[in-house]
């Protein structure tokens, strides 16, 4: 059976696209000169070059000879399953990507929470030595992209665990950074999702794995492949420097500053000094734990933090962590996709400080029901907006704290994405504050 090992495999052939969002786009613009296309999406509306799949797309995807599927699409979805057992190879433009790639320019970095900061800051570290990073894949453009010069330089690539599905060759170092429960709708369990993250450092080819020391990626070393090392978090307070709070930053700081001196073969001592040296200039990506504002209010202070990009449940319990001992009046909830709350209902009902709930969406209600079921006396209040949710949370707090966007659930019931999200929470304190 064919199977491509590379982009050049698909000069002359007869490739589908399942997918046409960001990938999908630039998967196109990659082989439409060499390759004949067939262009499917689950939407009807993107252009006469793009065939709805429940408009006889899939039917069309039948004819090719190989379908690169977009991550959005579940790996096992029984339209993707029925492709392959009918003979049609299905794997991901990344993936041919890795094959064309030298490995050893590459670092991959996943995770449940703080692949994004670990690889911005992996890309920041590599400046501070004189060298030459880009960031690409999940944080940026897609490293096939025809936009995108990936010829010189380190290649660092926050991948998600929709991508590490369809990857069979591993970069030079992987790095896993944490691992919880997320995505559980589309990887159908939460062991499942855990095969899925971890399967990246499975993939065939030399490589080396660095992995955050936690209990629970302790548990499954047997499922982590590479030559494998666990990182302590760091103690150095390089993380404040930098503008991080919280300790699992302490981690994303050390498994960044492991993974440039597994690429460069540098001297742990003076990778540090270098980055300590630069370190003021190093900007905090927004949406994690991101203060956004603070104001005086009679006589206490209020400080608006933006933690938008916690979609799950444990970058939720690590902002809380965060503000142990301070007053917080927690937004949560969002478009529910079935994961287990009781950890982060427990964590909120067990704060000592003063606490109070304000949930939106389907997963704001469990939430909500949970955190009642554990302590029913903690104020809560519902939110049909942001700038009612974000007033309800001020007027909660009755001498000071902390108003914490932290979701612990995707954007998708009410916005396009996080960022949009977040963006609508900082216009909303702006215009209190302001």
């Amino acid at each position: 059976m064919f199977r491509p090992t590379g982009f050049a495999d698909l000069a002359g052939r007869r490739v589908g696209i399942f997918g046409y969002g960001v990938e999908g786009r630039a998967a196109a613009s990659r082989l439409r000169a060499h390759a004949e296309l067939v262009i499917v999406d689950d939407l009807d509306d993107l252009g006469p070059d793009v065939i709805a799949s429940g408009q006889g797309g899939l039917e069309a995807l039948l004819t090719c000879d190989v379908v690169l599927k977009s991550p959005g699409i579940p790996r096992r979805r029984e339209d993707v399953v029925d492709l392959e057992r009918r003979g049609v190879v299905v794997t991901s433009a990344l993936n041919l990507w890795l094959h064309d790639t030298d490995p050893s320019r590459v670092v991959a970095i996943t995770g449940t929470k703080g692949k994004s900061t670990t690889t911005a800051l992996v890309a920041f570290f590599l400046g501070c030595l004189g060298e030459r990073a880009q960031t690409l894949g999940n944080i940026g453009l897609p490293p096939y992209d025809p936009a995108v010069d990936t010829t010189e330089g380190w290649l660092v690539l926050e991948v998600s665990s929709f991508q590490a599905t369809d990857l069979d060759t591993a970069p030079g170092v992987i790095v896993i950074t944490s691992l919880g429960d997320d995505h559980v709708d589309w990887h159908g369990s939460l062991e499942q999702y855990r095969r899925d993250k971890l399967s990246l450092t499975r993939a065939a080819g030399s490589h080396v794995t660095l992995v955050a020391d936690t209990p629970v990626l302790r548990q499954l070393k047997s499922e982590i492949g590479g030559e494998l090392h666990y990182v302590p978090g760091d103690a150095s307070h390089l993380a404040a420097a930098l503008g991080l709070i919280g300790a699992h930053n302490d981690s994303n700081v050390a498994l960044a500053l492991a993974a440039v001196a597994s690429l460069t073969g540098s001297a742990a001592d003076d990778l540090r000094a270098a980055v300590a040296a630069r370190a003021g200039s190093f900007q905090p990506l927004p949406g994690r734990l991101t203060l956004v504002a603070a104001e005086e209010l009679n006589g206490d202070t209020i400080r608006y933090v933006d933690d938008g990009l916690a979609t799950s449940v444990l970058p939720a319990l690590a902002a809380l962590e965060v503000f142990e001992g301070e007053p917080v009046a927690l937004i949560a909830g969002g478009f529910d996709r079935g994961v287990e709350y009781v950890e982060l209902a427990n964590a909120i009902a067990e704060r000592r400080e003063p606490t109070a709930l304000v949930t939106m969406g389907n997963a704001g209600s469990r939430i909500s029901q949970l955190v009642s079921s554990r302590r029913s006396e903690l104020v809560q209040h519902t939110a049909g907006s942001m700038a009612e949710a974000v007033l309800l949370a001020r007027s909660s707090l009755v001498h000071g704290g902390v108003v914490l966007l932290s979701p612990a659930a995707p954007s998708f019931d009410r916005y396009r994405n996080w960022e949009e999200r977040s963006k609508d929470f900082a216009a909303v304190v702006h215009a209190i504050v302001d």
